[in-house]
Parts: structure tokens; C-alpha cells; sequence
């Protein structure tokens, strides 16, 4: 399968003046976790995830005055439409992010993450029966609250 099979061509575009609150409204309307942030006067393209934004909130920076340019990552691994998923995963998984922009030409046509990806290989997979709530065994791990001292 190919990244054009699995790439959201929902794109959401940027500016570089756009505040980290609004891009993260933006992300959050379109259900997207990365805004491709066009910039003509300096790098051209960049990405903006919501690891970015989580990460400058974390840091205790306002959301209301730091702009998307100042979080921007300009070193950009492009992906092609006609890459495989094997190749844009071993591409994550080398640089340590989890979106790729698609380009065809110079033109932003979309955005492959993990989860597309995951997607695609999972609808690949024969159907495997799964267990009941009632059946599924005692070693299933669960989630646990985890509290600071």
C-alpha cells in the first residue's frame, strides 16, 4: 500500500503569526494533529504538531502569545505520494515524529501519520475472532490511575 492510499488530505495550513491557541483550536476543529505552516519570508514550509504545542504549554509559555513560528520544525521529512507505508514508518520511526508531509512537487497534498498507517496494516490483516468481554483473561493489563506523592 502506498502513502497516497493512506494520507489524510485533509490539510490544515497555518500562517507563522498564528498564536499556539489558535492553531491548536484549529487542529482540535478539524480533528488533525499537525498544521502544515506556510512561511514565504523565511523557511517556506514547516510543521506545527501537538506534541509542539503540548510541549511550549508544558513549558509554561502562554498560548495566547507564542506564535507558531517560534515552534515550528523547519527540518521537515517530506514524504512522496508514491512511497510505500513500509517507507514512510521506517522514516518515523528513523527521524522520532509521527507525521510526514506529502508532497507532490513543491505542493503540500496531505499528511500520513501513524495512526493512518496503523490503520492501513490493520484493515490488511485477516479477520482474527476476538474474545468476549466475559472471556478475556485475567492477564489482560488494565490501566491504572497512577498518583504523585
Amino acid at each position: 500500500m502506498l502513502v497516497r492510499d493512506a494520507m489524510s488530505t485533509v490539510v490544515l495550513t497555518i500562517g507563522p503569526a498564528h498564536t499556539l491557541r489558535q492553531a491548536a483550536q484549529l487542529m482540535s476543529a478539524r480533528r488533525v494533529g499537525a498544521a502544515i505552516v506556510l512561511d514565504t519570508d523565511t523557511c517556506g514550509l514547516g510543521i506545527l504538531t501537538e506534541r509542539d504545542v503540548l510541549d511550549a504549554i508544558g513549558d509554561g509559555l502562554s498560548p495566547d502569545r507564542e506564535l507558531a513560528h517560534a515552534h515550528t520544525t523547519t527540518d521537515v521529512v517530506f514524504a512522496a505520494p508514491q512511497w510505500t507505508l513500509d517507507e514512510a514508518a521506517a522514516a518515523m520511526l528513523h527521524g522520532g515524529f509521527r507525521h510526514l508531509v506529502v508532497l507532490e512537487g513543491r505542493d503540500p497534498i496531505g499528511v500520513v501519520s501513524v495512526r493512518d498507517i496503523i490503520r492501513c496494516w490493520s484493515a490488511q490483516r485477516p479477520a482474527t475472532p476476538s474474545a468476549s468481554p466475559s472471556t478475556t483473561p485475567a492477564t489482560t493489563p488494565t490501566a491504572t490511575a497512577l498518583t504523585s506523592a
